[in-house]
């Protein structure tokens, strides 16, 4: 497969951008446990388009979730894991392969609607103080899986759900990552089988993939000495707007 056949009629200034931008992403999602999956299409979509956005950004999440996993590994919670697979790997099948079925403005609806749901999602969960145990946490990882598999920026359910559970901190974004990469592998591989696979695809995914790891580390660094409420408003800002503005472009 010729990757650079990926970048045809793409400038360097665009993929600079798109680097740039999954680096700080991965900074950002280390800090506050989420970011990649919901930034990334807000400089993807106006460069390439919405259709490859989620097997661009389940490859990528191979790396980004790697680097996570790696800089907070002592602190991960097995058990979870272990749950959340279980519930969540047969819905997310079914929801990657729906995923293929969607026209460039289906995809672009329902990466926005994703976008825009989160925040509100997160908000309310918080305030409520919503507490699952084994059983609420198994029936929302199979919400998770269907969400997961069809959209990017849904894996602010899957934090919201280890939240709930009672996991807080560096152990939401260890248990998470795991998860995740689990996860990426079953989407890859419907994907994959789909023939969504292109140059474009796996070109961009790994620019993003290798340019974000570095943010992992620096994330940890920053960890104990920022507050997280801080990157979590103003990232939650920038879901809002841009899930709006996908949104709104594909109903023009």
């Amino acid at each position: 497969m010729d990757f650079a056949a990926g970048f045809a009629d793409i400038s360097l200034w665009q993929l600079v951008v798109v680097a740039v931008v999954a680096f700080c992403a991965n900074v950002l999602g280390g800090v506050a446990g989420y970011g990649t999956g919901a930034l990334m299409p807000l400089v993807l979509v106006p460069i390439i388009g919405a259709a490859p956005v989620v097997p661009i950004i389940a490859i990528s999440a191979l790396f980004t979730n790697f680097s996570r996993a790696a800089a907070f590994h002592r602190y991960l919670d097995w058990p979870r894991v272990r749950l959340a697979l279980i519930a969540a790997i047969p819905t997310c099948v079914l929801g990657a392969w729906g995923y293929t079925f969607l026209t460039g403005k289906g995809a672009a609806i329902a990466i926005g609607a994703m976008l825009v749901l989160s925040v509100p999602l997160r908000w309310i969960a918080r305030k409520r103080g919503f507490r699952f145990g084994d059983a609420g946490f198994a029936a929302g990882s199979t919400l998770y899986g269907l969400l997961v598999g069809g959209t990017a920026g849904s894996g602010v359910i899957m934090l919201t759900l280890l939240l709930s559970a009672g996991l807080e901190g560096a152990a939401v974004v260890a248990t998470d990552a795991v998860i995740s990469i689990v996860i990426s592998v079953i989407k890859i591989s419907v994907f994959g089988y789909a023939g969504v696979l292109t140059p474009q695809v796996i070109a961009f995914a790994l620019l993003i993939g290798l340019s974000a790891m570095p943010g992992a580390f620096v994330a940890r660094i920053l960890v104990e000495r920022m507050p997280v409420h801080v990157h979590t408003t103003i990232l939650d800002a920038v879901v809002l707007v841009g899930g709006l503005s996908l949104i709104a472009g594909a109903l023009r």
